[in-house]
């Protein structure tokens, strides 16, 4: 009998952190997406969209930033990214996945895939449009930040980590921003990143004033409600995986208005 039910745990453990391979063909070109379902269910799913950094992928993504083991409710895509952009610092040719820098950039083809993967979604579960969530890691990020000025309309916050926006995003349209930076990060210094914080609180309209410090976080109230929370760990390049529970606090706070 214990062994029966041993076998029937395992299959239910496995049956709820389940993984769903997908392939969306855009622009002639088959792109990869790893879906997890919410074990939770809800009368409408938010999504989260996770986009790896340069010469990542879904499957390993998915392994280290695990937002599907924190947020029951939502349903949380994986995103892989295709060769074909230099990494600049690393991988220049271009020879591992990786996804635009900036908009329209190989003919906008990463922002198509997410306007194909989201039509999709939206056909095939009741997610709930009022919150869409982006979440990108380095060369992710950097295209978390293009997906603000190319998709705002579709995306209720973002979060940026390692890598930000720069002045590409200046006069972007209001919404809610979560940056996070190493102040030892090797590949993309913290300096630099510095600067897009001052670009982000003018886009947001933040008051000063509403600084709210706790730890390694200063949060900000903006503009129509929304909010910007500045991380700045003593950390390097790496993903903060201890930071995913207050990531998904955030988004919960942040839906479209």
């Amino acid at each position: 009998m214990k062994k029966i039910l041993l076998l029937l745990s395992v299959f239910a453990f496995s049956f709820l952190f389940s993984q769903i391979a997908r392939t969306f063909t855009v622009g002639g070109i088959p792109r990869k997406a790893i879906l997890f379902e919410p074990s939770v269910k809800t009368a409408k799913s938010p999504v989260i969209f996770v986009f790896h950094g340069h010469g990542g992928n879904a499957q390993f993504a998915s392994n280290k930033i695990d937002f599907q083991n924190y947020d029951k409710e939502a349903l949380v895509v994986f995103m892989e990214g295709i060769p074909g952009i230099s990494g600049y610092v690393v991988d220049k040719k271009g020879l591992l996945n990786g996804w635009q820098m900036f908009p329209n950039d190989h003919g906008n083809r990463d922002v198509l895939f997410f306007d194909e993967v989201l039509k999709d979604l939206t056909k095939n579960y009741t997610i709930d449009a009022s919150r869409i969530y982006v979440v990108g890691h380095s060369n992710g990020a950097r295209f978390v930040n293009v997906l603000w000025i190319e998709r705002a309309d579709k995306i209720a916050a973002i979060c940026s980590v390692a890598a930000q926006g720069g002045r590409m995003i200046k006069g972007a349209k209001p919404l809610s921003v979560w940056m996070s930076m190493g102040k030892n990060d090797p590949l993309v210094p913290y300096t630099m990143q510095k600067r897009s914080i001052p670009i982000v609180a003018d886009n947001l309209k933040t008051d000063p004033k509403t600084a709210l410090v706790k730890g390694d976080k200063t949060i900000y109230t903006g503009t129509n409600h929304t909010e910007l929370v500045v991380e700045e760990r003593n950390a390097g390049h790496e993903f903060p995986h201890e930071s995913i529970p207050e990531i998904i606090e955030f988004f919960r706070r942040n839906s479209k208005k």
